[in-house]
């Protein structure tokens, strides 16, 4: 049983990150899909919780059939999720609509999820059997979970592909059964073991052609794909042509005039850059269209290094003789962390993709307009980009661009927005042209040979309508500024996103719905009053009481765990290995603390008051987590890995000791709790993810919301 529940533990975590990265893939890496995603993990794991609890006495062969299922199903959903535009029919490039995108996430989850808690359920009720307790057997699945995020973290390291990493999961899912029933006579179901095993190593060893014939699907024209820690970079030639995808949306092609556009605009206003810094987007051609400027220094920092080795090969001569010029320094590392020890420049140019998930977001924020700040030259200039509809913006268009524009206000005195389909906004503390004169003289003066930016653009950018109307409408009216700590691109990006298929959810303004009455005293007084009114009467019924402690602990340990992973992303960059070092930590602190109170609990004591101590420990420790992680929030103190893991592990082990004590605590059959209890912790996890996620942290903030998970850990000690 305990091989079993290792087992169970691994190819959840690497099964749930092989489809995690494949949705991500498959819609365009829109994060909040991914997000959606991990929520429906996390229900129809519950479900499979739930389900099968008439079988009270599971034997191994059942199990065993489980496994075996579960190793077919994954590499099955694995072509599902690659074909779904095909089998919907949709257009290339274009989003599926909004219900087929549900349905393919929905479907592609089931199998694995439903397996997983069922999986879980019927092994907890064998485990149990035998004397021993939920606790120990929530202990052991967690660190079989643990061994599964290092697994997941060595692959990427590795470099090994998401494909190849699907038929390991399969291949350890079926071997598993052959390890526990050798003794047995279970001849068929070894039978049935060793013949797919044998089929997944051929198949694994056989990857590569797979990989490369399912990315063909949806890229005819296929040059080669990679998977690399921030996404699948892909390479597609049509004629002269070469477009490169990021998790299959288009984010460069080499016959346009987007990195012309960007840099030209922002360096004229410049009157002589010599020290340049661009920030991502080196490979689009900036560094090629800078290079005309003949500046003494160009520092190109590029966050993905799989995609620049990838795609260099690929790319024109220009671009990649651009690259190799002596005065050009590729550096690779997060460009957050490059600006803390980097010197001084005349102009930095930002490359980063749209502010649409808490990866891109962090570059568009008051914290970071600061850093450049201190990075630029007397006369220095800031420059980004912002993508938008080129006459008419919604209400969550311009409440995101107000945000951003905000942000760079509060930092800089001097802001000019350049609108068009791509707006160019640049930022410095010395004035910047306001009139088309100095940008055009510089432009013929230069004897710079674009094919788009003329003195003649330019001065229709300065003087046609459209450009005075934009600075009147982001001057008209403050929005709150987009910070590390409170990002509100997020909730924009959210909306953007539905408005594609619900086009009125574009005159939803997100900043009223804090407003809302509901959210004001005396209703949200009302709000916080009903939950230990709640919590009061479910005192009368110990095993609803029971149930709702487990989910309350599952929501709040699921919403600190995405304010902390979160908190390190902004302040410290995304690197999945990181992310999976992380996770590994929660995993842990689930580990030990089941076994810890476990053990604790298991000790002779007949008072019961004393035993219920043990509750309002844990939940009083959750509160004073929640007050420290707030406070060093509050103040945005820096935290470095070694500490947010800490506080990771310390949140796991909070969450585990307390559904362990669930477990424990006034129960006399361990078999009767492990559905409604293992059910519970899920569903708390999965409200958690998607409210944390979706609403809260960006309505109200990463502090703001630590602060509310600490009242309701203090009112969750009325459950104890």
């Amino acid at each position: 049983m305990i091989i079993y529940l290792l087992a169970i533990g691994l190819i959840s975590i690497l099964g749930q990150v092989v489809l995690l990265r494949e949705l991500n893939v498959s819609f365009y890496g829109i994060e909040l899909i991914y997000l959606l995603a991990l929520g429906i993990w996390l229900f129809w794991t519950a479900v499979g919780a739930v389900i099968g609890r008439r079988i009270h006495f599971p034997s191994l062969n059942h199990i065993a059939v489980l496994f075996i299922i579960f190793g077919i199903a994954l590499p099955l959903d694995i072509v599902f999720i690659r074909s779904s535009r095909l089998i919907f029919g949709g257009i290339p490039g274009a989003y599926l609509t909004f219900f087929q995108q549900l349905i393919v996430v929905v479907i592609s989850i089931l199998p694995a999820g439903l397996l997983s808690g069922l999986l879980f359920q019927w092994t907890a009720k064998a485990y149990v059997t035998t004397g021993r307790t939920l606790a120990v057997a929530y202990s052991i699945e967690s660190a079989g979970g643990l061994i599964g995020g290092l697994f997941s973290t060595l692959f990427i390291m590795w470099g090994l592909q998401n494909c190849s990493i699907a038929f390991v999961c399969a291949l350890a899912s079926v071997i598993t059964p052959l390890i526990v029933l050798r003794g047995l006579r279970t001849s068929h179901l070894r039978w049935t073991a060793t013949v797919l095993a044998c089929i997944f190593l051929a198949l694994l060893w056989k990857t590569s052609y797979l990989d490369r014939q399912m990315t063909i699907w949806n890229h005819p024209n296929l040059l080669e794909s990679s998977d690399s820690p921030y996404g699948r970079i892909t390479a597609t030639r049509l004629y002269n042509q070469i477009s490169v995808f990021e998790n299959d949306a288009l984010s460069f092609e080499t016959e346009g005039t987007e990195a012309e556009y960007f840099c030209h605009l922002a360096a004229l206003q410049h009157p002589n850059p010599q020290d340049v810094l661009i920030l991502g987007g080196g490979v689009e051609g900036i560094v090629r269209e800078i290079a005309k400027y003949a500046p003494r220094l160009i520092d190109y920092v590029e966050l993905n290094p799989v995609m620049l080795n990838m795609v260099t090969q690929y790319l024109p001569d220009d671009i990649r003789k651009s690259l190799r010029e002596p005065n050009v320094h590729i550096i690779f590392a997060d460009p957050r962390q490059y600006l803390k020890k980097s010197g001084t420049y005349d102009l930095i140019l930002v490359g980063m993709p749209e502010p649409s998930s808490g990866q891109a977001n962090r570059f568009y924020t008051q914290e970071f307009f600061k850093q450049c700040s201190t990075k630029l030259k007397s006369g220095g200039i800031l420059g980004f980009r912002l993508r938008t509809a080129e006459n008419l913006w919604t209400l969550p268009l311009t409440s995101r661009n107000k945000s951003i524009y905000g942000a760079l206000q509060s930092v800089f005195p001097e802001v000019l927005f350049l609108p068009g389909t791509t707006n160019v906004v640049t930022a410095s503390y010395a004035p910047l042209p306001r009139t088309p004169e100095a940008m055009s003289r510089r432009l013929q003066d230069m004897k710079i040979v674009t094919r788009l930016i003329s003195p003649n653009y330019i001065n229709y950018l300065f003087t046609n309508d459209r450009f005075f109307k934009i600075r009147d409408l982001l001057n008209r009216e403050k929005a709150l500024p987009n910070t590390d700590i409170r990002p509100v691109c997020y909730q924009y990006a959210f909306i953007i996103w539905l408005s594609k298929f619900f086009p009125r959810v574009a005159l939803v303004d997100p900043s009223s719905i804090m407003n809302m009455r509901f959210l004001k005293p005396p209703l949200s007084l009302l709000l916080w009053i009903s939950l230990p009114i709640l919590f009061l009467l479910s005192r009368s019924r110990p095993a609803f009481r029971s149930t709702m402690l487990v989910a309350m602990a599952g929501f709040m340990g699921m919403v600190l765990e995405t304010i902390l992973i979160l908190y390190y992303q902004v302040k410290h960059g995304v690197l999945y290995q990181d992310i999976g070092l992380l996770l590994m930590s929660f995993m842990a602190g689930l580990s030990l603390g089941a076994i810890i109170i476990n053990r604790e609990m298991a000790r002779p004591v007949n008072n019961q008051k004393l035993l219920r101590l043990y509750g309002m420990g844990l939940l009083l420790g959750f509160c004073c987590l929640c007050a420290f992680t707030g406070m060093r929030i509050t103040m945005s103190i820096s935290a470095g890995l070694v500490h947010i893991s800490c506080l990771l592990a310390a949140t796991g082990f909070l969450v585990a000791g307390i559904f362990a004590y669930a477990s424990l605590y006034e129960s006399v059959d361990q078999k009767k709790v492990i559905s409604p209890l293992y059910s519970a912790d899920l569903i708390g996890g999965c409200l958690g993810s998607l409210l944390g996620s979706l609403i809260l942290i960006p309505l109200a903030g990463m502090n703001v919301t630590t602060w509310g998970m600490l009242l309701l850990a203090a009112f969750s000690i009325l459950l104890v």
